[in-house]
């Protein structure tokens, strides 16, 4: 008998309930399984330790050649990915595509910083270190239905540092012609903590208009609040710091095409 049928073989009897995630309630059984490696012995040896414990079901192995047809006929909770299938593969991305709500746990994974982030930005819901036991890739499973990520303190750290790297990339850059010659006007008048309205009349167009392109420069600038406008712009040099009733006209080196309303 195959192993994916026989370690499906289990009994349902007083089945604990476990908290799923997505619906926030309760439900009567154990998470379902999958183990996926492209290592038989590793694949199996993980999948008779897990058989185990009866707060979480085995239904099937395999390898990354099948993972897909396996997940969308066993249709896992969870699946176990060995990392070595992580790095440089677009699988955990094509699995998740098959299955939104598919939960995968990582294992195996060495203490190095490129192995961490490939499974974070894989989209890896937790991953368990190769000194991990099989209590700890239970409790991985668990922690990944509830939507935690439980981790070493190193590991934040360095999770953290990316998010920041990444954010980074995104903002450090504002191209000065993306901002036309109506919202380089609009800029300083924002500055000076004047409504819409008040913006409207200075500058003789709509109040709908005025709040367009506030909006678009709010978006230009990848920031969220009017208050953030300017000074984004002289943190980064291509304005220089206005007092009310300053002239309004952006210096020669910042003027673009003009696109009037």
């Amino acid at each position: 008998m195959p192993m994916q049928a026989r370690l499906s073989e289990r009994t349902h009897e007083q089945q604990p309930a476990f908290y799923d995630a997505s619906t926030r309630l309760p439900q009567v059984g154990p998470p379902h399984v999958f183990i996926l490696s492209n290592v038989r012995l590793y694949r199996e040896g993980v999948a008779m330790s897990l058989a185990r414990n009866p707060t979480v079901e085995v239904v099937g192995v395999g390898p990354a050649s099948e993972a897909l047809a396996f997940i969308v006929d066993l249709h896992p909770d969870v699946v176990l990915l060995d990392s070595s299938l992580v790095d440089g593969s677009a699988l955990p991305r094509r699995m998740r595509q098959a299955l939104p709500q598919l939960k995968i746990v990582a294992f195996a994974v060495a203490d190095a910083d490129h192995e961490v982030i490939a499974c974070a930005e894989a989209g890896i819901s937790a991953f368990v270190a190769r000194e991990g036991s099989a209590e700890d890739l239970v409790a991985a499973v668990h922690q990944a239905m509830r939507g935690e990520l439980v981790c070493s303190p190193r590991v934040t750290a360095l999770l953290l540092d990316r998010v920041a790297a990444l954010s980074a990339e995104r903002t450090t850059s504002i191209p000065i012609d993306t901002l036309t010659q109506r919202e380089k006007e609009i800029i300083p008048l924002v500055e000076q903590g004047l409504s819409n309205k008040e913006i409207a009349r200075q500058l003789r167009v709509g109040a709908a208009t005025v709040k367009n392109h506030i909006h678009n420069i709010l978006e230009k600038l990848q920031v969220r609040r009017r208050g953030e406008v300017a000074a984004r712009l002289r943190g980064d040099g291509m304005f220089a710091a206005r007092s009310p009733g300053a002239s309004l006209a952006p210096r020669a080196d910042e003027v673009s095409s003009p696109h009037l309303d």
